[in-house]
């Protein structure tokens, strides 16, 4: 009974970060219908951003997310722009960008491989305290609450942007219907860049804390994380940013079971999930009420 409580409660807060990590590859396939395969590479430099800066400044993890959140961001638009409007312009954007973007994840891990070498790195557990917490007689690390905390207030800005500003009215009416958010006027291009932007910042969060979840960092882990947020936005909603929760907390619900219960299987969760989903309801699980809303 206890292994059984101590899954689910860790499976809810891996479950959270999960769906930070498919968060912002879901809000630019929202936005744009393109699916960004270099995602995971961005998380992957999101935790190399944020051991460089643990090991030569000290930074703790949370004073690195308004670091990354500059960066990333601000390095977004000029990729974005040299990128992206010529990509949309073509006959076949999704086939492109899937080329494209395989071709960008290739360059980035064959570029830090080349500065930083293929060893792996990693933050210590103890730096946010060697205490632990309880929930319901189970003893979790500190550090598993501040990722969760630290993705939920993710969501909640993203639900804030998306539900209370007028640039959040803008993109949901993008997300809606591209073409007629064009007609009635809405700069389609200045809101894509600016989620594009917002997508990598939020991947390069998810890095900073994917040393506590996920362990230790290493340059070719993109295209394995890439799968693993394809399955957790296909699993809650393609297109919908807040069904992204819904699907990552299943997934982590189950990847806490495998590894609790038949660790040697766990490595195929994503790629089940991801069939059988495709197969048996391929709009997501929460598809037709994201489009009726």
């Amino acid at each position: 009974m206890n292994l059984f409580a101590y899954t689910i409660i860790a499976g809810i807060m891996y479950g959270v970060f999960f769906g930070l990590v498919g968060l912002g590859l879901n809000i630019i396939f929202g936005v744009m219908r393109m699916i960004n395969l270099a995602h995971g590479d961005v998380i992957m430099l999101g935790s190399f951003l944020a051991y460089w800066l643990y090991e030569l400044l000290g930074f703790n993890p949370l004073l690195v997310v308004p670091v990354a959140v500059a960066v990333f961001f601000l390095v977004g638009f000029p990729l974005y722009y040299a990128l992206v409007p010529r990509l949309l312009r073509s006959k076949d954007p999704e086939m492109l960008s899937f080329i494209l973007f395989f071709g960008v994840s290739q360059v980035i891990e064959a570029v830090i491989i080349f500065a930083f070498g293929n060893n792996q790195r990693s933050i210590p557990f103890n730096v946010f305290g060697s205490a632990g917490f309880d929930i319901f007689g189970q003893r979790f690390p500190i550090a598993w609450l501040v990722t969760t905390l630290v993705a939920l207030a993710a969501f909640g800005f993203i639900y804030w942007y998306l539900q209370h500003t007028r640039m959040g009215y803008a993109t949901r009416a993008v997300m809606a219907n591209r073409d007629e958010a064009m007609i009635s006027g809405i700069d389609v291009n200045r809101i894509s860049a600016v989620v594009f932007c917002m997508g990598l910042a939020l991947a390069s969060i998810a890095g900073i804390f994917s040393f506590f979840i996920i362990g230790a960092s290493y340059p070719s882990m993109g295209p394995e994380l890439t799968t693993v947020s394809f399955a957790i936005i296909v699993l809650g909603s393609l297109g919908n940013p807040l069904g992204t929760i819904l699907g990552g907390l299943i997934y982590g619900v189950a990847i806490m079971f495998m590894q609790s219960y038949f660790s040697s299987w766990a490595n195929i969760l994503p790629y089940v999930l991801l069939i059988a989903v495709m197969l048996f309801k391929p709009e997501g699980l929460i598809g037709k009420a994201a489009r009726s809303a």
